[in-house]
C-alpha cells in the first residue's frame, strides 16, 4: 500500500524567491514605506533637521594627513605621471572641501544640544543619508552631543551600510530612492545643504520644487551652507533673468556661511514654527 507523504507548501510571505521577484515589487515598496514609519514612531521621531551633502569629504585632520602622505611618496615633479597628477588634484580638492565636514559636525552637535530643551515628542532629530562625508559628520555631531540621530541609507555598490555614528534603532537601508526621499522630507522641519555633487543637487532641487509648488503643506526653511561653494556654483539670478522662476522663488532658501550664523538662523526658524 502506498503511503502519502504530507505536503508542506511554503507560505507566500515566507517565499523569498517570490518576494525578491519583479511581481512582488509593490510589496517591497510597501515594506519600505511602512516599516520605517513604525520604527520612527516607536522612537518618538516627529521632527527632523536634515543634512544633505557630499559623501567624499573627511575630517580636515584626516584629509590633510592623506594629502601630506601622498606628497611625501611622489617623485620629483617633472617625473609625475598623469594618474599621479590626477590623484593629487583629487586629494587637494578633498582637503579643501573637508573644512565643511568639521563645520557640519559642529553644527549638528550644537543643534542636538539645543533640542534637549524640548519635551520628547517635540525634539528635533538630526537626520542624514547615512553614508560617509557630510552625512557621517551630521551623525557624528549628534553622537558627540549624546543625542540620537537618524541615518536613511541607500543600497549602493560603492557604499556598504550606514556610518557608525547613527543610532542602530534609527538606521535604515533603502532600496528605492523615492521612498528614501519621502522620509527625508516627511518629518523635516529644516534642511541644511552642504556642498555636494549630483546627488545633493537632486535632493536640493526636488525639495525646492516641492516647496515652490506648495506640495509640502508646511513651512520648511532651506539653508545652503558655504557661500564660496554656492556662489561659485549656481547663479540663481540667471533663473529670474530668463523667466524660468519667479523673483520670490529665491526666498525659498538662504545662504549661510558659518556655524554660529547657521545655528542662530535654524533655531530662530524652528522657534517660529513651534
Amino acid at each position: 500500500m502506498l503511503s502519502h507523504m504530507q505536503n508542506n507548501p511554503k507560505k507566500a510571505y515566507d517565499n523569498k524567491d517570490f518576494l525578491n521577484s519583479h511581481d512582488a515589487r509593490s510589496i517591497r515598496v510597501l515594506c519600505e514605506l511602512l516599516e520605517p514609519d513604525l520604527r520612527l514612531k516607536e522612537q518618538g521621531v516627529e521632527n527632523t533637521i536634515v543634512f544633505f551633502g557630499s559623501a567624499r569629504p573627511k575630517s580636515t585632520e584626516n584629509a590633510d594627513a592623506e594629502l601630506k602622505n601622498f606628497l611625501l611618496q611622489l617623485p620629483e615633479e617633472e617625473q609625475w605621471s598623469d594618474s599621479e597628477k590626477a590623484q593629487l588634484n583629487q586629494l587637494r580638492a578633498i582637503a579643501r572641501l573637508s573644512k565643511y565636514y568639521d563645520q557640519a559636525v559642529q553644527l549638528s552637535e550644537k543643534l542636538t544640544q539645543w533640542t534637549e530643551q524640548y519635551p520628547e515628542k517635540e525634539k528635533y532629530f538630526v537626520c542624514s543619508g547615512g553614508g560617509p562625508g557630510m552625512m557621517e559628520a551630521a551623525n557624528k555631531g549628534a553622537s558627540q552631543a549624546g543625542g540620537k540621530s537618524i541615518a536613511l541609507g541607500i543600497s549602493l555598490p560603492f557604499e556598504q551600510g550606514v556610518n557608525a555614528y547613527a543610532n542602530q534603532e534609527l538606521s535604515f537601508e533603502f532600496h528605492y530612492f523615492f521612498l528614501r526621499k519621502f522620509y527625508f522630507l516627511y518629518h523635516a522641519k529644516a534642511i541644511v545643504v552642504f556642498p555636494g555633487g549630483f546627488g545633493t543637487m537632486d535632493e536640493l532641487f526636488e525639495t525646492l520644487t516641492l516647496a515652490q509648488t506648495n506640495k509640502l503643506h508646511k513651512k520648511m526653511p532651506v539653508f545652503l551652507y558655504g557661500k564660496e561653494f554656492w556662489d561659485g556654483l549656481i547663479n540663481f539670478d540667471h533663473f529670474i533673468k530668463w523667466g524660468v522662476i519667479s523673483p520670490e522663488d529665491v526666498n525659498l532658501f538662504k545662504v549661510i556661511d558659518n556655524v554660529e550664523d547657521a545655528f542662530l538662523e535654524i533655531t530662530a526658524a524652528l522657534r517660529v514654527e513651534n
